[in-house]
């Protein structure tokens, strides 16, 4: 029944099976490794003041317990790469559900402030894998569908925010943060119980020759798809370039089926040193300062949420009077506020994205997101500073998600996946470095220096996007890169 002369390549397998329920589990697993993430990193805004409160820490201490989850994403954010391409996709879901659920339920029980630091640090090592559950997911949609499912991944990891924000609201002023960490704990825990119905990606089998149990797992999806999959011989070789930083939410770009073999790196510096190659460094550079703006001033809005509605603030021009209820009431419904902005930031970016393209989609979302900011340069009533963090919050959530959909098309294949990590990576500098603004200047009653600052990386970063070489809306993407001249 078959013909034997006939092959098919795995992109015209996946665009013969289609999206159908296959992937929807697939989606709703990676969703699941997302939403987790958000939580983890949200409930970072809730526990600080309480943890102070507790302990009787200094505000670098409360400082210390964010910057050493982003620490630890750092790490991570590489590590889980390694891992995944060396010993598959499953194994390194695997280890990172393990890490994260663990490091995450057991901080819930730290004895002491060192004890907490030291899981969540850990807890931070297993939350830098989430490009992972991105990457696995992307491996299994066909090429045409790609950046549509990237904006709706997006949604998950607004999702959690949103669901953590709640749990804040409800659980903190009647359980206390211990209670909170434990309860968010719970996402990641459930990765790890319904790990065994992940499927390997066929990509990666293919990758590493092992057509048969590709083309099982193709055949698997076609059968629940109700599809049938191209006649003939699945090929194997499609894939041009192999890189060992699998950590971006586009390595799934990585696997091109255009047959270009010229680039054939065999290390990650060399890869590295491509990045600033004459074609590419203005490029790199540009990327990097996006990326930690968008980071920077993305985690810095939600602390200073957080920080400016507690009222625990020493400032008497901090302190709000709420009609409400209480000051920690009004922090708990104030985050969660302004966690809903992320979900009209991300339908403007979807609706901007394939309009006006890229970069002026950014373009104009740094802009709205700068003028949104700029009341709190003085202070406000708690309803202002919630509107400005609101609308601040949808815009910059809008550019971090084009930034990620940018990133990828802008590079080529045979660097993509390590230019757009090491510019992710970037990002989680900028993660580290925001907690230590948001909460050693608020809580020092340094709120205009804290928005200035905030201001610049935004302009900063909306300049870049002006400088970015060309736009990739409805571009090709490159498989090869010039070899740059004698280093």
């Amino acid at each position: 029944m078959t013909d034997q002369g006939s092959t098919y390549t795995l992109d015209e397998a996946l665009l013969a099976i289609g999206f159908g329920k296959y992937q929807g589990w697939i989606i709703a697993y990676a969703g699941l490794g997302s939403i987790a993430e958000a939580m983890e990193v949200m409930i970072l805004s809730f526990i600080g003041p309480s943890v102070r409160s507790e302990w009787n820490l200094s505000s670098t201490q409360e400082s210390l317990i964010t910057t050493v989850v982003f620490a630890g994403m750092l790490i991570g954010a590489y590590s889980w790469g390694v891992i995944s391409d060396n010993f598959g996709r499953r194994k390194g879901l695997l280890s990172i559900a393990i890490v994260t659920s663990g490091a995450s339920l057991l901080s819930a029980f730290s004895p002491n402030y060192i004890s907490l630091v030291i899981l969540r640090c850990i807890g931070g090592i297993g939350l830098g894998g989430g490009p992972t559950y991105n990457s696995w997911f992307l491996e299994f949609v066909p090429i045409p569908s790609r950046g549509r499912w990237m904006v709706i991944f997006a949604t998950f990891w607004t999702i959690g925010t949103i669901v953590e924000a709640s749990l804040a609201w409800i659980v903190m002023p009647r359980f206390g943060w211990r209670w909170l960490l434990a309860i968010s704990s719970l996402p990641a825990i459930a990765a790890l119980i319904f790990y065994n119905l992940v499927p390997e990606s066929p990509r990666y089998l293919c990758l590493k020759g092992q057509t048969t149990k590709a083309y099982n797992i193709l055949k698997r999806a076609a059968a629940v798809n109700k599809k049938q999959l191209p006649f003939g011989i699945l090929l194997s070789d499609q894939i041009t370039c192999f890189d060992e930083d699998f950590d971006t939410l586009e390595d799934a770009h990585l696997l091109s089926p255009k047959t270009n073999k010229m680039v054939d790196f065999k290390t990650s510096f060399s890869t590295l040193w491509m990045l600033f190659s004459s074609s590419l460094i203005k490029t790199t550079f540009l990327l990097w300062v996006v990326f930690f703006g968008n980071a920077f001033s993305y985690y810095g809005v939600i602390l200073l949420t957080s920080e400016l509605t507690s009222g625990q603030s020493h400032c008497p021009s901090l302190t709000f009077s709420s009609a409400y209820g209480s000051s920690e009431d009004s922090m708990y419904r104030d985050v969660f506020i302004t966690s809903l902005a992320e979900l009209p930031g991300l339908l403007f970016a979807a609706f901007t994205v394939d309009r006006i393209g890229r970069k002026h989609s950014m373009e104009l979302m740094f802009f709205i997101g700068f003028i949104f900011l700029l009341p709190l340069l003085s202070h406000q009533s708690e309803i202002l500073t919630t509107a400005s963090l609101f609308g601040s919050r949808m815009f910059i959530i809008g550019t971090f998600t084009i930034a990620n959909i940018y990133a990828p098309e802008i590079y080529p294949t045979a660097v993509r996946a390590t230019g757009v990590g090491v510019a992710s990576s970037v990002g989680r500098v900028g993660g580290m470095i925001c907690p230590l603004v948001a909460v050693y200047l608020v809580a020092g009653c340094h709120q205009m220096a804290a928005i200035v600052l905030f201001e610049v990386v935004i302009i900063l970063s909306g300049v870049c996007v002006v400088f970015f070489p060309h736009e990739t809306m409805a571009r090709e993407l490159v498989d090869t890169v010039s070899v740059p001249d004698s280093p």
